[in-house]
């Protein structure tokens, strides 16, 4: 087994996680769940899910780095390749124009972006399944990218638009790195990713316990 990248220490569970504002937010799922195409494309449309069966299911075992510093190997997501969905049913039905950046957005509003070099790599997917069971809402469904050469807020859960963009759409925060690459360590940005790393790693148990203590609302 290989090293875990700088600055990750493995866990043994899979909690919850995410910025506060929107980690609490435990989105309903539509009747018929929906990926909006949208940004500097001709024509804006929407692809229900139900439609990216005609694509060939995926099935892959990736290690989840999160930003602030914990691990999770041997997940095992099933679903379908994002470069199959973006090549076989985005480009030719919202017609993008020359775009190099991705807004990725979901139901509860947050909203991620990723180049379009990023998107299109090989172990990058929008999965339905996760350990052979459907993905549950507590770790993003109907259906979630995953991008398991980047930290976890780029992986965004709940997916349900995507928009093309011409120009780098920046971030939500000041110290959110635009790519978020796990081997160059881009935690943020502004400081050296170790900065951030000591920052996260101190504060590490206490938030462990936070968010593994997070419930839907309604559950006992």
């Amino acid at each position: 087994m290989l090293p875990l990248p700088p600055g990750q220490v493995e866990i043994p569970d899979f909690p919850r996680w995410g910025l506060p504002e929107y980690v609490l937010r435990w989105p309903e799922i539509p009747g018929r769940p929906v990926l909006q195409l949208g940004g500097d494309v001709r024509t804006p449309c929407e692809v229900g899910l139900e439609e990216l069966t005609s694509l060939q299911r995926h099935e892959q075992i990736s290690e989840f780095h999160c930003v602030a510093t914990w691990s999770r190997r041997g997940l095992r997501w099933s679903g379908y390749l994002f470069r199959d969905f973006y090549e076989r049913v985005s480009v030719p039905r919202a017609q993008p124009n020359a775009g190099a950046y991705l807004v990725l957005r979901g139901l509860d509003e947050y909203w991620t972006s990723l180049s379009l070099d990023d998107a299109l790599a090989e172990e990058v997917m929008l999965a339905d399944s996760l350990d052979g069971d459907k993905l549950s809402v507590e770790h993003g469904a109907p259906i979630r990218l995953v991008a398991p050469a980047h930290y976890g807020y780029k992986s965004a859960k709940h997916l349900c638009g995507l928009e093309v963009r011409r120009d780098p759409p920046g971030t939500k925060a000041d110290t959110e790195h635009p790519r978020g690459r796990v081997a160059r360590e881009e935690r943020g940005q502004g400081r050296p990713g170790r900065e951030f790393r000591a920052m996260y790693s101190a504060a590490l148990a206490s938030m462990l316990q936070y968010y593994r203590n997070l419930k839907r609302p309604g559950d006992s």
